[in-house]
């Protein structure tokens, strides 16, 4: 009966450190938000690693390019462009375009970077241990999906504490022991975005330039 007691008390006084720490952890998530819109559009240069068992199965830099939730990312083996609603992925490799209307999940997947305007429903966060990163004073940020029929699990943001861009993410799947970590490696606002858009019309592929 004691021991259910003590177990009962420690529960309860740790219920305002875990309220503190959800606090904590959303001031920064807003305020890394709220740089992001205030930048307009950026452009991203990243390195990403795939990552099983302890073992690098892959790694592929790239650029991605944002404006709230549209974005263009190119890898040396595709071109990705979503403008909202459609989502254009051509792969060079084989001179294919495929055109397809993604899911939330299926954009986590593609686009990291929606944790910026889709945190504030169906997760728990908190604040990590880690304070420095590549020389830089960070925040870790540990977002936790509290809806289980999520694809992602889990997501670890590293945020520069001068100038709260993201400076690393870590993508855990659910059920998976496989995950995704994403190095920023630049991180620059820029004034428009120009994407070349990519229609198929028959067997061949139209390149349409836009502005966001």
């Amino acid at each position: 009966m004691k021991k259910y007691i003590f177990s009962v008390l420690i529960a309860l006084l740790s219920l305002p450190v875990a309220a503190q720490q959800q606090s904590q952890a959303k001031a920064v998530l807003d305020k890394t938000a709220e740089a992001f819109r205030k930048a307009g559009s950026v452009k991203i240069s990243f390195t990403a690693k795939s990552i099983s068992n302890g073992k690098v199965e892959g790694t592929e830099s790239g650029t991605i390019q944002l404006k709230r939730e549209k974005f263009l990312l190119k890898t040396s083996e595709m071109t990705t462009w979503f403008d909202g609603q459609t989502q254009w992925s051509y792969l060079s490799r084989n001179d294919e375009v495929n055109i397809s209307s993604p899911t939330k999940d299926e954009l986590q997947q593609i686009n990291p970077y929606t944790f910026l305007y889709m945190y504030q429903k169906g997760f728990s966060y908190k604040l990590g241990s880690v304070s420095s990163f590549r020389g830089k004073a960070v925040t870790e940020v540990i977002l936790t999906a509290t809806d289980r029929k999520m694809d992602l699990s889990s997501l670890i943001l590293y945020v520069a504490k001068d100038t709260y861009e993201p400076l690393y993410i870590l993508l855990q799947q659910r059920g998976q022991s496989a995950r995704s970590e994403i190095t920023v490696t630049d991180y620059q606002p820029v004034r428009i975005i120009r994407i070349t858009s990519l229609l198929l019309i028959g067997s061949n592929i139209r390149m349409r330039r836009l502005s966001i």
